[in-house]
């Protein structure tokens, strides 16, 4: 088997795997519910953990970091090149994101990011997971992800051999793309119900730094109850 079409098998399996929204199945078969139409309406380890507990999501994480760090170690052992590695990660990625088994909406692939990145960096992949969160005892997890996405590509390029990174180009050029992927997903998705009179700018600025569309937080994470409470 040549390596193009190796290349091309290892991109259709990376996408079809990341598209297994583990996320939405683990709610479903412990609690019955459908993740998204609670909490954040997000099809990600977060909202189960949100509205489910966190031993149902702390495996939810790992499968979602290990697919995507799986991708990327299968097509190390195909014999792929580095950017051909890089290639199947962000497929994962996007399978995720935009998964075929959900009507092509999902998570927003922050934890199967970072099975990549551990993938083609384990230093900077342990950072990452880290530095994110760090943010977490604030409660302001999705500022903290978009700060350590934001340096994530600074990291690659300019400590390429404090963390043994032989191919700097080629690593910082896919972790730009995976932090482009991740702002994009943040971005471009369907105005809530909450969001109607929120101006287009507050909009993008509370999505693209808060992961949410509006500025209060416990609004946002129950607005399915504001909602009932309304009709």
């Amino acid at each position: 088997m040549n390596n193009s079409l190796e290349f091309a098998l290892a991109l259709v399996g990376a996408y079809l795997l990341g598209s297994v929204p583990m996320a939405y199945l683990a709610a479903r078969w412990t609690r019955g519910i459908d993740i998204r139409k609670v909490g954040t309406h997000n099809v990600g380890a977060s909202n189960v953990m949100r509205t489910t507990s966190k031993w149902i999501a702390f495996p939810v994480i790992l499968f979602d970091i290990g697919k995507g760090a799986f991708v990327v170690w299968a097509a190390r052992q195909l014999g792929l090149s580095l950017g051909m590695q890089a290639a199947v990660g962000l497929a994962a990625i996007a399978g995720h994101n935009w998964p075929v088994f959900l009507g092509f909406n999902g998570g927003r692939g922050i934890a199967t990011s970072a099975g990549v990145i551990l993938a083609l960096s384990v230093p900077i992949g342990i950072i990452v997971i880290v530095a994110a969160y760090l943010f977490a005892p604030f409660k302001q997890m999705g500022l903290g992800v978009f700060i350590v996405l934001l340096l994530l590509p600074f990291l690659s390029w300019f400590f390429a051999g404090a963390f043994n990174i032989e191919d700097k180009e080629t690593v910082t050029l896919a972790f730009t793309a995976i932090t482009l992927i991740a702002y994009l997903r943040r971005l471009l998705h369907r105005r809530s119900e909450l969001s109607r009179d929120t101006p287009l700018g507050e909009l993008l600025f509370n999505r693209l730094f808060f992961d949410r569309d509006i500025r209060d937080r416990k609004l946002w994470l129950h607005r399915e109850q504001t909602g009932s409470s309304r009709a």
